[in-house]
């Protein structure tokens, strides 16, 4: 038996007519919500924030990140762009508090990320390398790729 879409679409009216009388805004979350927390949390300055975002945007044109939470894919990008930059420790307490993610749920989506920027120089899609090559950037994209946890991204 099939049930008529009526009093759904009426529901959704409703719903719709709450949330313009409250003037609320709703958005799709995207990595860069919780990039901004995830870097304060990181402790960064310019150069790590600079790595973080590259790796975000990296990320846009990972087809085996597509389906990773937004939050995942922040808080893996924090992670890609200390082990590149040689932080230590790679992931803190801190870290681990403020992003819901421990060290071993991060590796996996790191790595993508740290092939990515592995290959990106002879990349045919350049223009997140190119950006992030700039000095404006701190030329980040030209830093090695991360090697300094070889037992965790290997």
């Amino acid at each position: 038996m099939r049930r008529s879409g009526r009093p759904r679409q009426q529901i959704l009216s409703m719903e719709k007519n709450i949330l313009n009388s409250m003037a609320w805004n709703l958005t799709v979350p995207t990595p860069y919500v919780f990039l901004v927390r995830f870097a304060k949390a990181a402790g960064s300055d310019k150069e790590l924030e600079n790595m973080i975002f590259f790796f975000a945007e990296l990320a846009l044109m990972e087809y085996g990140l597509v389906t990773v939470r937004p939050s995942l894919v922040a808080a893996s990008a924090v992670y890609a762009a200390r082990c590149t930059l040689k932080r230590s420790p790679i992931w803190t307490e801190t870290l681990k508090h403020h992003t819901g993610f421990a060290e071993p749920q991060l590796l996996e989506p790191a790595k993508m990320l740290v092939m990515a920027h592995a290959a990106a120089p002879d990349s045919k899609l350049k223009a997140i390398y190119k950006k992030y090559s700039c000095e404006q950037y701190g030329r980040v994209s030209l830093r090695a790729p991360a090697v300094a946890a070889p037992q965790r991204l290997a």
